[in-house]
Formats: structure tokens, C-alpha cells, sequence
């Protein structure tokens, strides 16, 4: 018995950030003349991260903005950590603007370098989808590294208005797949995420922790006899 379906988180499982967030962060900021070191940026991010509760909207009512205005409040919450006050709207807005426009770029996003071989032999028997938390921008980097044909569908948590471990995204990954959680693999790297998410959904997941375990073993899991 083959999987009906296997799905993917993006960031951290298929592609990666090409630098630091706090470096982008801090050479951008310096346009704009603001003083920040890499290092404090990537350390007021992570804070800035796990203080702004994930985008949680009433079901059936995604975001219209995409979650742009989310991602605004992490990033003004991480120069104010670093520089002590608020950044005036007047400066902070363009500099948004750059940075959400700097992480829709696929080069910003490389993949890596186990994905693509192994994607390309599994989507030969299997249904693969994608299941993030993420906004649409991930589209255009999955077009621009070629990687979306191989993807049945994308799920996001932009569009579901709720992020994993959430139940409601993986209640619309089944619905979107036609397939029953006993049927489906979930492969991410995020412990809360993707595996308590996908446990308590009923499905099995599979967590990717290079160089321990990549998608060269996730190949070997899913052509094993189950």
C-alpha cells in the first residue's frame, strides 16, 4: 500500500533562507538610516517571532492583506526591541515594503540541495502537495525554482486563516488531497508544527533534521513496504 497522499511544509523542510533574517534586517535598515547590527536583528526577530501569536481568523474568512499586516507587526516589533522605540511610520512603511518584497524573491529562498531529486522520483507514483505557513508569495518561489508542477496543491495558511499546528490546516490539506489521515505522510521540521499538528490530525509525520534525517531517507521510508 502506497501513501495517498504526502504533503510538505516549505521553510526549513524544502527551501531555506539564502542568509540571516537579521542580515537582510540590518542592510536594509541601514538605507534608511538606522543603526542595527545583524546579530541583534536575528536575535530581536526571534523575539519579536515568538511574541506576535500566529494569524488566527474566523473560519472561512481568510486575511484580505494575505497576512502582509502580520508580518508588519513582527517586523516593527524587531526594530523597536533593537533600537528602543518605534520606527516612524514614514520610514517604516517603505522599509516593510522592501523586506516583504526581499522574501517573495526565489532567490531569497534556495532549495535545498536534497529536495529536488527526491521529489522528482516520488511525484512519478505519489500525490504530492504542499502544506505551509506561509502566504501566497510562496507560489512565485516555488515557480521560480520549478518545483510547483511537481505539487498537486498548495495550502496556506494565508488562505485557510489559521497556521499548523492549527487543526483547520490539516483539515483542509485532507479535504484538498480527497484522502482519509490513515492514507497520509506529513514531512516538516518543526517538532509543534508539523508533528504534534499531524499526529493530532491522525496522520503520520516525518521530521526532517539534516543531516540526521533528510529526504534521502524520506525516500527510503516511502518506498518501504508499510
Amino acid at each position: 500500500m502506497t501513501w495517498k497522499a504526502l504533503f510538505f511544509d516549505a521553510a526549513g523542510t524544502l527551501i531555506r533562507p539564502v542568509e540571516p533574517v537579521g542580515t537582510v534586517y540590518a542592510r536594509l535598515a541601514a538605507r534608511y538610516g538606522l543603526a542595527a547590527s545583524a546579530d541583534a536583528m536575528n536575535a530581536a526577530f526571534r523575539a519579536a517571532w515568538k511574541a506576535t501569536p500566529s494569524p488566527l481568523h474566523p473560519e472561512d474568512q481568510p486575511p484580505a492583506d494575505d497576512d502582509r499586516a502580520w508580518w508588519r507587526q513582527v517586523a516593527a516589533r524587531s526594530f523597536q526591541i533593537v533600537l528602543g522605540k518605534a520606527v516612524p511610520e514614514e520610514v517604516m512603511e517603505p522599509l516593510f515594503d522592501e523586506l516583504y518584497a526581499h522574501y517573495a524573491l526565489p532567490q531569497a529562498w534556495p532549495v535545498f540541495d536534497d529536495v529536488r531529486p527526491v521529489l522528482e522520483d516520488l511525484a512519478a507514483d505519489h500525490s504530492l502537495h504542499v502544506l505551509s505557513n506561509f502566504d501566497r508569495r510562496l507560489l512565485a518561489i516555488l515557480d521560480g525554482h520549478g518545483l510547483r508542477p511537481l505539487f498537486g496543491k498548495v495550502i496556506l495558511s494565508s488562505q485557510v486563516g489559521a497556521s499548523k499546528p492549527h487543526a483547520r490546516m490539516f483539515t483542509a490539506a485532507l479535504r484538498a488531497a480527497q484522502a482519509e489521515p490513515a492514507e497520509c505522510l506529513h514531512v516538516g521540521d518543526e517538532p509543534t508544527a508539523d508533528a504534534a499538528g499531524a499526529t493530532a490530525a491522525g496522520m503520520r509525520c516525518f521530521i526532517i533534521d539534516r543531516p540526521t534525517t533528510d529526504f534521502h531517507a524520506l525516500k527510503a521510508l516511502v518506498r518501504s513496504p508499510r
